[in-house]
């Protein structure tokens, strides 16, 4: 494939499409979790380690304990997503990228097949697990650093970006809080849309993320069968 040597190429997987998308998708299922499944966002831990603190601080153990669950299940995918990719790799077939999008697409769809009284936990504790394997996995949308299960680092970005362009006159770094501000919106629309359908939909809400994740998983498998098979081995930024 060939590429203009004046420009940096980057993967399909780190294009800034596949991150808005996924925004859309982690705003989804921050809402989902918090509306429909026990009134948490799943996404990063946080809350989570806050909230043990304080069970622990007023010595109720035995609540404290209990988020030891998901922020070993947050771990655990972590310590997946660092290990699995080179043996990956070796198959020569799909990016460990792209396995991942199917993986957690297969794991949203049979979420939504669990009724709403089933305990919260259980799905809690899936989406904490993927969640912090695509945070691990795409980790630069074309340069430039980037989460795509929560906007915190976005929002802290677009002031940066903002702060340098009106001292400095910096032009890039005006372009690069536009860029954040736009993947604020995209997990802002994600998380309004899918909190509008949850009355008529309930637990099959979840299913709203397989648009987002569907259309990235579409052209992660185009790009490692077509324009990137010979550029499997290639590492993403930030890896």
């Amino acid at each position: 494939m060939k590429t203009n040597p004046e420009k940096p190429h980057y993967l399909v997987c780190e294009q800034k499409t596949v991150y808005a998308l996924l925004m859309a998708a982690g705003g989804m299922m921050g809402a989902y979790t918090y509306i429909l499944r026990g009134g948490v966002f799943c996404n990063a831990q946080t809350a989570n380690v806050v909230v043990m603190a304080i069970a622990f601080g007023k010595g109720d153990w035995l609540s404290g304990v209990y988020y030891l669950i998901p922020i070993s299940a947050y771990l655990l995918g972590a310590f997946v997503s660092e290990a699995l990719p080179s043996p990956v790799k070796k198959l020569g077939f799909l990016r460990w990228d792209t396995y991942l999008i199917l993986l957690e697409t297969a794991a949203l769809f049979l979420i939504g097949l669990l009724p709403l009284t089933i305990p919260h936990q259980v799905v809690q504790v899936l989406i904490n697990f993927m969640a912090s394997m695509q945070y691990n996995t795409f980790r630069q949308a074309e340069g430039i650093p980037m989460a795509t299960t929560f906007c915190t680092n976005h929002i802290r970005q677009v002031g940066v970006g903002f702060a340098k362009a009106i001292r400095k006159k910096d032009g890039t770094a005006l372009r690069r809080g536009l860029i954040h501000a736009g993947m604020v919106s995209c997990f802002f629309a994600g998380a309004a849309l899918l909190t509008a359908l949850c009355p008529s939909m309930a637990e099959k809400a979840i299913w709203l993320t397989l648009a987002p994740m569907g259309i990235v998983l579409i052209k992660l498998i185009r790009a490692d069968l077509g324009q990137e098979r010979d550029m499997l081995g290639q590492k993403p930024s930030g890896h």
